[in-house]
C-alpha cells in the first residue's frame, strides 16, 4: 500500500523535472535538486517526519527564485555569489515574485497530504497492535485450562476425541479476556481508517494534488517573469545590482508551457492506488470484529467436534 504511495511521488517528481528540460532549459540543472529536496521533504511528511508542507514548499520557492531571476528574467548575470544568491532567497518571502501561486500549493497539498500522513500513521499503530496482540503472553491458568482441553482425553485413550465447541470457547474466552478488550478500539481504528481512505479520493485526492505541483510552478514561474522590471528594481534596492553582459532581453525567455499530456501514466497510477485502496479497506472492513469474535475462530475447524454428539467437555466424553 506505502508502495503506492512512493511510486505515485516519483511520477509527480519525474512530470515536475521533465518541466525544467522542456520549459526552463537554462535552470533545468540547478532546479534538479530543489525539486528532489521538494518531494524528499512531502514524502517524510508522509510518514510522519516532524515537519510541515509549508516549511517544504516555501524552502522550495527560496531555493527556485535565485534560479529564476538569473536565468530567466535576467539571463545577463555573470557573477551570482553565494552573497547576492543567499540575499535572493532571504528577499523572495518579502517581496513575494511567484505572486498567490506559491500559497496557493501550499493549501492545495496541506489539504491532501495531511489525510495521508494520518492513514501512514494510523497503518504504523495498526502494525504495532497487530504485532502485540500477536505474542501476548499466556497466564500459567489459561496453559492448564489448554492442556487440560487438548491432552486429558488421551490419559483414558481416547485419542480422537476432540474437545465440544462450548468448552473450548470457554477456555478460549478465558485465555484472550485481555485481547478481546480490544475490540471497541479495534471497531473505531477501521471506522478512522474508513473515514482516511475516503477523504483521499475525495475533495483532498493525493492524486491530483502531487500531479498539480508542475502546473502551479509553471504558473508561479510566469508570474514572475511577467512581473521581471518591477522584481529586478527591488531586487537593486535590497541586493545590489549583479554584474551583468550587454544586451539582456529578459522577455524573449518568458516561454509558456501546456500541461504535459501523461494522461495515460497518470491515469495507470490513480486507477492503481484508488484501487489498493478499495481492496485494501474492504479487507480491514471484514475484520472489524476480529478481536470480538477471535475465541470463535479459533475454535471452529478441526480444532473441535462439530458434527457429533461425542465430544470432550473437559471431565469426561459426552
Amino acid at each position: 500500500f506505502l508502495e503506492a504511495f512512493e511510486s505515485l511521488l516519483r511520477f509527480a517528481e519525474n512530470r515536475t523535472s521533465s518541466l525544467f528540460e522542456t520549459a526552463y532549459r537554462p535552470m533545468a540543472k540547478e532546479a534538479a535538486e530543489p525539486v528532489k529536496e521538494l518531494f524528499t521533504d512531502i514524502s517524510l511528511y508522509i510518514l510522519g517526519a516532524e515537519t510541515t508542507v509549508e516549511s517544504a514548499v516555501l524552502r522550495f520557492f527560496d531555493s527556485l527564485f535565485p534560479l529564476v531571476y538569473s536565468r530567466l528574467i535576467n539571463p545577463g548575470i555573470t557573477d551570482l555569489s553565494e552573497d547576492y544568491t543567499e540575499c535572493l532567497r532571504l528577499t523572495r518571502q518579502d517581496i513575494n515574485p511567484f505572486g498567490r501561486y506559491s500559497k496557493n500549493m501550499v493549501t492545495e497539498l496541506s489539504k491532501s497530504l495531511w489525510a495521508s500522513r494520518m492513514l501512514s500513521q494510523a497503518l504504523s499503530l495498526g502494525i504495532e497492535v497487530i504485532n502485540t496482540t500477536e505474542h501476548a503472553a499466556l497466564t500459567k491458568e489459561c496453559s492448564k485450562a489448554l492442556v487440560k482441553m487438548q491432552y486429558c482425553p488421551h490419559c483414558q485413550g481416547l485419542t480422537l476425541i476432540r474437545p465440544c465447541v462450548g468448552y473450548c470457547l470457554n477456555v478460549m474466552r478465558g485465555c484472550l479476556a485481555s485481547v478481546s478488550e480490544l475490540d471497541a478500539q479495534w471497531r473505531e481504528y477501521i471506522s478512522t481508517l474508513e473515514y482516511l481512505t475516503n477523504e483521499m479520493a475525495a475533495s483532498h485526492d493525493l492524486e491530483i494534488a502531487l500531479t498539480g505541483i508542475r502546473n502551479s510552478i509553471n504558473e508561479a514561474i510566469l508570474h514572475a517573469q511577467l512581473n521581471g522590471p518591477q522584481l529586478s528594481a527591488t531586487v537593486d534596492k535590497v541586493c545590489g545590482q549583479p554584474k551583468q553582459q550587454e544586451g539582456n532581453l529578459s522577455s524573449d525567455n518568458i516561454v509558456p508551457v501546456k500541461e504535459a499530456t501523461e494522461t495515460q501514466a497518470f491515469v495507470m497510477a490513480h486507477v492503481s492506488l484508488n484501487h489498493k485502496r478499495r481492496e485494501f479497506i474492504n479487507y480491514m472492513k471484514r475484520s472489524r470484529t476480529f478481536y470480538a469474535s477471535i475465541a470463535e475462530r479459533l475454535c471452529d475447524g478441526d480444532l473441535v467436534m462439530r458434527d457429533s454428539s461425542t465430544c470432550w467437555n473437559g471431565e469426561d466424553v459426552v
